[in-house]
């Protein structure tokens, strides 16, 4: 049996997720520290929870596509 090197579409779709969350995880890190600071840049401010929010978006859709809509 030939295994493909290749991914298959689910295996893609985990990888994005990983680096997504990774991502979202370091622009948190980064909104945390330039809130602590004493006299953060508010633009940089809301553009940084602007980008965190399209990402988590980016998130949930993708974790959508991998958990199956299971009826009960």
């Amino acid at each position: 049996m030939n295994a493909s090197p290749e991914m298959d579409f689910d295996e893609m779709l985990s990888v994005r997720l990983q680096v997504l969350r990774r991502e979202h995880r370091d622009l948190d890190e980064a909104v945390h520290a330039l809130e602590l600071s004493g006299r953060p840049d508010v633009l940089t401010l809301r553009r940084l929870k602007k980008q965190k929010l399209a990402m988590k978006d980016q998130i949930t859709q993708i974790e959508n596509k991998l958990i199956p809509d299971i009826i009960a």
